[in-house]
């Protein structure tokens, strides 16, 4: 590698994780295009779809979730929330298409028995329980702590006459 490279920041490794990339994408793409010409439409289709939802509703909807949780939420709730609210909403984003089916009661049926075999809403209502309580406690403990680092105590906070 020369000077006027590694003068750059690009390092041998970054070159290589930058090959296999290229390599890996060119055989996505070599796979693609053996497909039928329908199947390239359906997954053209399909990229296009998932590029709409996130652009035109998820990205959207988590703006304005922000937006309301800094104006609304005291600064020691805000990293957690924010961060409990990433976990539970990729769960959630997930977990769509089978909380749907196993809700229409599709994909259950004599010939594959263990497909949507599991009570799945169920389980992510107690992910909803459990995401919301860390995060209360997580607000809880860092506003005492930052109550302590600001010197601000149920003692100091009393006026004497």
């Amino acid at each position: 590698m020369s000077v006027s490279a590694r003068a750059r920041g690009v390092s041998t490794g970054r070159l290589l994780l930058g090959a296999a990339g290229v390599a890996v994408g060119t055989y996505g793409v070599w796979l693609l295009l053996r497909e039928p010409f329908d199947g390239l439409v359906s997954a053209v289709l399909w990229l296009g779809g998932g590029v709409i939802v996130h652009d035109g509703i998820l990205a959207p909807l988590t703006l304005v979730v922000l937006l309301l949780g800094t104006r609304f939420l005291p600064a020691a709730a805000r990293l957690p929330a924010a961060l409990v609210l990433l976990v539970w909403g990729t769960v959630t984003v997930m977990a769509v298409p089978v909380l749907v089916a196993t809700t229409a009661g599709l994909g259950r049926g004599d010939q594959n028995a263990t497909l949507l075999d599991r009570a799945y809403g169920p389980a992510w209502w107690g992910l909803t329980v459990v995401a919301v309580v860390v995060a209360v406690v997580w607000s809880w403990r860092r506003s005492r702590k930052l109550r302590r680092v600001n010197g601000v105590s149920r003692a100091s906070n009393t006026r004497s006459a």
